[in-house]
């Protein structure tokens, strides 16, 4: 009898000497990886923990963010999709078609979050942007009614607006859709257009010689990602060139060029947020639709401007989102 009850004493005290060891366990923290062309992105990087913030989550304690960038490499997206999958991320946030392809090789179980797309059904991530049907979802940030809206703009600031040359790369999805809207807006203005094929592997200065060659009075930028694009060469080649020039993204803009009209990948970073908290609440990516961009903003620089010898009026000055001065 002194046997049973000397066992059952030990057997109880084992176990609260068990409960405090299991209370102690840490729960599991959700890793969140993220895949980016380069670290000099901070501003946008920040925007997506500034969401996260906003929603509850707190960095080190509730979530872990495993960033990999590029570095302007394409060719290192498969090795930093393969390593985020590696280390068992619960989801990944890819930034471009580029990284979404790398991480949908790299895993078909891990939900992947698209901050931007220009075309996923078209580039086969998703089987259609109300049901995705897959481990992809997000955003999309193809607008190609905005290249009417760009030449449209231009005519405001060169009032004698008569020959544009348009900068395209048909490598990049949506190019040909963007052409066709540039083009049924050049013929309600009365304006003729010179197609250009920008190789970005090439002497790019070559393109903006043909502009000159062909008398064009300014210059509208189709191309925004999926290519490895030199911004600050792009705009001091323009300057060079003394032609007005119209950009799809604010990263030409902030980096010396003229204007800007077009998607705020910033807006698209802080929606970006909502997806990976749904999917971190158990939400499955398939039953997630794809979205619309929704915000757009017009950046001028009037530093620039100044430079070629432009003056913007001021109705166009007043719509702006943000003036470089």
């Amino acid at each position: 009898m002194s046997n049973k009850i000397l066992c059952c004493a030990l057997s109880a005290l084992l176990l609260a000497l068990s409960v405090p060891v299991a209370a102690q366990q840490p729960p599991k923290i959700p890793r969140i990886g993220y895949l980016g062309s380069s670290s000099s992105e901070f501003d946008r990087v920040e925007t997506f923990r500034q969401g996260l913030r906003e929603l509850g989550y707190v960095e080190g304690q509730n979530f872990v963010i495993e960033r990999r960038y590029t570095e302007g490499k394409p060719d290192r997206e498969r090795t930093l999709a393969a390593e985020l999958v590696r280390l068992k991320v619960d989801v990944i946030v890819t930034r471009g078609s580029i990284s979404t392809r790398a991480a949908k090789e790299a895993t078909a179980t891990i939900p992947i979050v698209m901050a931007q797309d220009s075309d996923p059904v078209g580039n086969g991530f998703v089987a259609s942007l109300a049901r995705p049907g897959g481990n992809i979802t997000g955003l999309s940030n193809f607008a190609p009614e905005l290249s009417g809206k760009r030449l449209e703009l231009l005519k405001e600031v060169v009032p004698k607006l008569l020959r544009v040359a348009v900068f395209g790369n048909a490598s990049v999805p949506g190019n040909t859709q963007m052409l066709k809207e540039t083009e049924l807006a050049s013929g309600a203005f009365g304006i003729k257009l010179q197609y250009l094929e920008m190789q970005i592997s090439k002497d790019l200065e070559t393109t903006f010689q043909a502009a000159k060659k062909s008398r064009a009075d300014a210059i509208l930028l189709l191309v925004r990602g999926p290519v490895a694009l030199p911004y600050r060469e792009i705009a001091e080649l323009a300057a060079k060139s003394r032609l007005p020039t119209i950009y799809s993204g604010r990263e030409y803009v902030e980096a010396g060029g003229l204007m800007s009209y077009g998607v705020s990948l910033e807006d698209l970073d802080r929606r970006a947020v909502t997806y990976v908290d749904k999917i971190l609440k158990g939400r499955k990516p398939a039953d997630l639709p794809v979205e619309q961009p929704k915000k757009f903003e017009l950046i001028i620089n009037l530093k620039a401007a100044k430079q070629i010898g432009l003056t913007i009026p001021p109705t166009v000055l007043v719509r702006a989102d943000k003036v470089i001065k």
